[in-house]
């Protein structure tokens, strides 16, 4: 039984680690998301002004700074989708990583229940045996 307390722990505390690297790819794949819509909620704010100032009449140098400053803009987007992607494949990993983990537990859960139903058992056993033979000698004494 001790062999499988301590089984249990170390079970335990490797599902805690699993957990705490979720927690994180989620935590990662959350600020990724959340990037993402920023970089590009700002590249539809940027193209607004473009527009305004495209009625308003602009220069070729401010519009070509303003394409330019697009395609930075959508070049960030690209290279931030893709970190979302990665963080997103993480999060996979690490549930999945978390769910094996708690497979183990709930298999060594399963045989400490076992151990200690064959325990409980074997003691039931031992206790009724020696209320047998407690009574056994109460009935001997009566006979004499």
């Amino acid at each position: 039984m001790k062999q499988l307390n301590t089984l249990y722990k170390f079970e335990l505390d490797k599902e805690q680690k699993a957990s705490q690297a979720l927690q994180a790819a989620e935590f990662d794949y959350q600020q990724n998301k959340d990037r993402f819509k920023n970089v590009s909620d700002y590249r539809l704010e940027y193209m607004r002004r473009l527009n305004q100032r495209s009625l308003e009449g602009i220069d070729s140098a401010t519009y070509s700074h303003f394409h330019a400053f697009i395609a930075k803009l959508d070049n960030a987007a690209q290279q931030v989708k893709i970190a979302v992607h990665q963080a997103k494949a993480l999060v996979e990993t690490r549930k999945k990583q978390w769910l094996e983990q708690r497979r183990k537990i709930q298999a060594v859960e399963l045989l400490r229940d076992k151990k200690l139903a064959a325990l409980q058992l074997t003691a039931n056993k031992q206790e009724q045996k020696m209320f047998d033979e407690i009574a056994t000698q109460q009935f001997l004494r009566r006979q004499r």
